[in-house]
């Protein structure tokens, strides 16, 4: 019995520190709670509850951002995304998983140090649309293969040096496409337990609080500091990439 609370408390602690930090970021919410969840549930558990948190932590963000949304930016890098899904899965299936993400994880490193080093941001400003939608189709194949929806829309947009506001209404949207075909994908593979819906809705308070308090956050940054948490974010995450499980 006692195990058994430890655990509901570490998930639901887990819960809030990964919705406090996608509401922050608006990203790497499964990064920060399947670091956590994967030692007390198994992937089959995990899994679901990822999407299903991520679907709402983002869902939620994008509608509190809805005023800086640009459709015809956004859908280069939706389009993209579903193309490159498709090819990520199939990667998925041919090849062991470890190599990829140690790969991406030490990628993510050394990107993050050198540009947190760097004085100044530079823009990218070439290529337009059809440079979106190639970011798009590599963001899609990283997110089939490994589960990271976002991460490679998230450093786009840090080149292209955008205002936060336009960063998330682009990368958050992308997010919420990647997760909805994900989760697709996994209720056509496999049911949803009772013992899902149940943590589900154990975590669900922590989740809104955790969402709620990050955004306030997020409203209080300026441009340079926001670009700093999400590459601070991003450093850690390539770390937990690369030195993760098997």
């Amino acid at each position: 019995m006692e195990g058994t609370i430890i655990n509901v408390v570490l998930f639901v602690a887990a819960t809030f520190t990964a919705a406090l930090v996608a509401g922050l970021t608006g990203f790497a919410f499964g990064l920060v709670a399947g670091a956590v969840w994967l030692h007390i549930l198994n992937p089959l558990e995990t899994a679901p509850l990822i999407i299903a948190y991520g679907l709402m932590v983002q869902g939620y963000a994008v509608w509190k951002l809805r005023k800086a949304l640009r459709w015809s930016r956004l859908w280069p890098f939706l389009l993209g995304s579903a193309v490159g899904v498709a090819v990520g899965t199939a990667i998925l299936v041919a090849m062991p998983a470890k190599p990829m993400r140690m790969a991406i994880g030490a990628f993510l490193v050394l990107y993050c140090i050198y540009s947190l080093l760097r004085p100044r941001a530079h823009r990218v400003t070439a290529g337009g649309a059809v440079a979106d939608a190639g970011a798009g189709v590599l963001n899609g194949i990283v997110g089939g293969a490994t589960g990271l929806a976002g991460i490679v829309v998230v450093i786009w947009c840090t080149l292209r040096n955008w205002p936060k506001d336009e960063q998330r209404a682009v990368f958050q949207p992308v997010a919420v496409a990647t997760f909805a075909m994900a989760g697709l994908g996994l209720g056509v593979q496999s049911a949803v337990s009772a013992k899902i819906i149940w943590l589900f809705i154990m975590g669900l308070p922590a989740l809104l609080l955790g969402t709620w308090l990050g955004l306030r956050f997020y409203g209080r940054l300026d441009e340079a500091r926001f670009r700093k948490i999400v590459l601070s974010v991003l450093l850690l995450s390539g770390v937990a990439l690369f030195f993760g499980g098997p």
